[in-house]
């Protein structure tokens, strides 16, 4: 999964195409939980680009779309948010795959 490198990544990439960020930290446990599903979950999905976002680094960006829980998860398609999975208990694989066909 790609990593967030800047502010103005952030902003590119929620301008074009299917986009799906993963907000995470280091130090989070159920983020660390979800981690070796992720590969699979990309593969599965490849509709869509997957960004990582460490919370700590880009906390300005969780405060504009509230997400004060991780993991968590915010789609966009050609710059309009459409769809969120923004809260703080830990996600499962089949909660994380429900989310995203429920996308389409």
């Amino acid at each position: 999964m790609q990593q967030l490198q800047s502010i103005e990544q952030f902003r590119d990439k929620i301008k074009t195409g299917k986009t799906i960020f993963l907000f995470t930290a280091d130090w989070c446990p159920d983020c660390r939980a979800i981690e070796p599903e992720l590969p699979e979950i990309e593969q599965k999905y490849d509709q869509f680009s997957f960004i990582h976002i460490d919370r700590d680094l880009f906390i300005d960006i969780c405060q504009e779309y509230d997400v004060f829980g991780i993991p968590s998860f915010i789609a966009f398609h050609d710059g309009e948010e459409i769809g969120r999975l923004v809260n703080k208990d830990r996600k499962t694989k089949e909660e994380i795959e429900s989310f995203i066909e429920s996308l389409d």
